[in-house]
């Protein structure tokens, strides 16, 4: 039986709902990510036909296995493939290697009453960017449903809060159909519509069960506060939300790791926990993972406030160590990732998070004494007893499993080690089809 026609019956057993498909090679790495409204029929068709484009024709060549994430409905299907594609960078998505061709969703974070609207511009550092997305057309149809369900405003018009002119005004069509909460005409408070604008990025980051779970919560305190309104309207909220995806089965290796985190309690915790006198703000977790025991990599991860905070991931490739010495590589990468920031007159992050244990700690260590650096905190994070480690102590910290300030820790662990993985995708490319 030929690998088409084992591929194809292997298509014919997947469900008949929307969802993402990932391409992979012989090797496992993943070289193409697509949504579908049916994954039954979507994927077999790469296997059935035989009028395809040149473009298709090479990828169904190079196609050894697939995955595939049900998502339950098209909307969640485009958000989750534009995820995949800029965190997998599969090397037949070439749409996206251009990205200021393509769509964004902004959100005008700044604003006392934040803006949301597709732009081809990635150029306000005041705003906030999801994407970039494959399709206007997709995008427009996703953010039209969003809109519903968060009613925020896509107006031009500068509304500032307390400004009394608000009063008089009648609002505009979007606001008459149920669109917009109204901001223009004092519909809505600013802190109401900041937390609306709050889910709404959450939900595009992938945070929905965290999102409904704290919305629930919010709920129920405005019905026991008495407030009425304001909990049918969570309630609303959630309903909508819950109707976007009826059944979902998500693999969570295949995306960004979302624990349930009470990210400001975790904070605080950790503040706790490390005998701080400040509580963090900034945490930069790195880790070290080796290649088939040939190449050796590592990954640093950036969260602020508690939340990932992607442009500031940094992947680095081992240049002075052979072999697998982890204490050397954490060397090396600690006193290239901070000796530039001492040179360009940067900002240390508050706590650095090494993956390991006390040796790992102390490498790290020895490289930020090597160049005149120091965090607010340096720590390690031993994995199995998930025991902290910190510069200066003797004796490791123990935290319980549900402590949120462990939880947070192992987010920025695992996710580091994701991200590292990753890596070895772009390096496991690069050998098979020769790229420098």
């Amino acid at each position: 039986m030929s690998q088409n026609v084992k591929l194809l019956e292997k298509a014919r057993s997947l469900p008949d709902e929307p969802g993402v498909y990932i391409m992979k090679d012989s090797t496992g790495l993943e070289i193409y990510v697509g949504k579908a409204k049916s994954l039954k029929k979507r994927v077999s068709s790469y296997f059935r036909k035989s009028d395809h484009t040149i473009k298709t024709i090479a990828l169904v060549e190079n196609i050894d296995d697939f995955d595939y994430v049900v998502t339950g409905t098209e909307l969640e299907a485009f958000l989750l493939e534009s995820r995949m594609i800029k965190d997998l960078q599969p090397r037949y998505n070439i749409m996206l290697k251009h990205n200021d061709m393509y769509p964004f969703i902004e959100v005008t974070v700044q604003e006392d009453f934040p803006r949301v609207f597709i732009t081809r511009r990635k150029d306000n550092p005041k705003s906030r960017y999801f994407g970039p997305f494959v399709g206007a057309g997709d995008l427009k149809a996703a953010l039209n449903q969003l809109q519903r369900i968060f009613l925020f405003r896509a107006c031009k018009r500068e509304i500032k809060d307390g400004d009394k002119k608000m009063r008089n005004q009648r609002g505009c069509l979007n606001y008459h159909i149920k669109r917009c909460a109204g901001c223009c005409r004092g519909g809505i408070s600013k802190e109401q519509y900041r937390k609306r604008i709050s889910g709404l990025c959450r939900f595009l980051s992938g945070q929905k069960k965290d999102l409904i779970d704290e919305l629930r919560g919010d709920m129920q305190k405005a019905a026991s506060d008495l407030q009425f309104e304001e909990a049918a309207a969570l309630r609303d909220i959630i309903q909508a939300l819950e109707n976007i995806n009826q059944n979902p089965v998500l693999d969570e290796s295949l995306a960004p790791m979302a624990p349930v985190i009470d990210y400001d309690k975790g904070l605080t915790k950790l503040r706790e926990a490390l005998g701080l006198d400040f509580t963090p703000k900034s945490i930069e977790g790195i880790d070290i993972a080796n290649l088939s025991g040939k190449e050796t990599v590592g990954s640093l991860v950036n969260f602020i406030d508690g939340l990932p905070f992607k442009d500031g991931y940094r992947r680095f490739r081992i240049k002075t160590i052979d072999g697998q010495d982890d204490f050397a590589c954490i060397n090396e990468v600690v006193g290239r990732r901070y000796g530039r920031i001492v040179r360009e007159g940067g900002k240390m992050p508050d706590i650095i998070m090494i993956d390991g244990g006390k040796g790992q700690l102390s490498a790290a260590a020895a490289a930020l004494d090597e160049i005149g650096a120091r965090p607010g905190v340096l720590i390690s994070l031993a994995k199995k007893e998930e025991l902290v480690f910190k510069e200066g102590v003797s004796e490791p910290i123990r935290m319980s499993r549900r402590n949120e300030g462990l939880r947070l820790l192992m987010h920025v662990r695992d996710e580091a080690h994701r991200f590292a993985q990753h890596y070895h995708h772009i390096l496991r490319k690069k050998a098979v089809f020769g790229e420098k």
